[in-house]
């Protein structure tokens, strides 16, 4: 099993829109980040674990745990003309762009981007680094222990 950091704005879709999702489940739509793109097509895994994670906002940072919940799948946005994601180089016969599902494992308290930074533990942490602007990443397994042993709250 992998752990990852998935990124959402609050303001578009945050961990209180996932508590009152259907089946506390969504699919991870809008990514159009290669990189991130591949995590999700090439390495997630059903029961894979997620820091959900708020960004672009007054106060960044871990709001809650989920699960890859789906394998990936073409993201359907890439094809709706009136989707801000709509990627018209995109084919049902040659899909870019994929997603996959995640459910709520639980909301925790907001764990913030300053408080992950006090700690020595986590200084590899890709959410840490100059410059990462990836809306997934993965996390190490120690990374992972720490964060929801000594800083997770429900």
């Amino acid at each position: 099993m992998k752990h990852w950091l998935m990124k959402s704005e609050p303001n578009e879709f945050g961990i209180d829109d996932l508590v009152k999702a259907p089946r506390q489940s969504t699919p991870w739509v809008g990514v159009r980040n290669y990189q991130a793109r591949n995590f999700m097509r090439d390495q997630m895994r059903v029961g894979d674990k997620v820091f959900f994670y708020h960004s672009s906002c007054p106060e960044p940072g871990i709001a809650g745990i989920a699960e890859v919940a789906t394998t990936a799948y073409p993201d359907a946005t890439q094809f709706d003309k009136k989707s801000k994601y709509h990627d018209p180089s995109a084919s049902n016969e040659a899909p870019r762009w994929f997603h996959v599902d995640v459910k709520l494992i639980r909301k925790t308290s907001l764990v913030s981007l300053t408080e992950l930074r006090k700690h020595p533990q986590l200084e590899n942490m890709r959410i840490l680094q100059r410059g990462n602007r990836l809306s997934i990443t993965p996390i190490d397994p120690r990374e992972w222990d720490f964060i929801t042993q000594k800083l997770l709250k429900p």
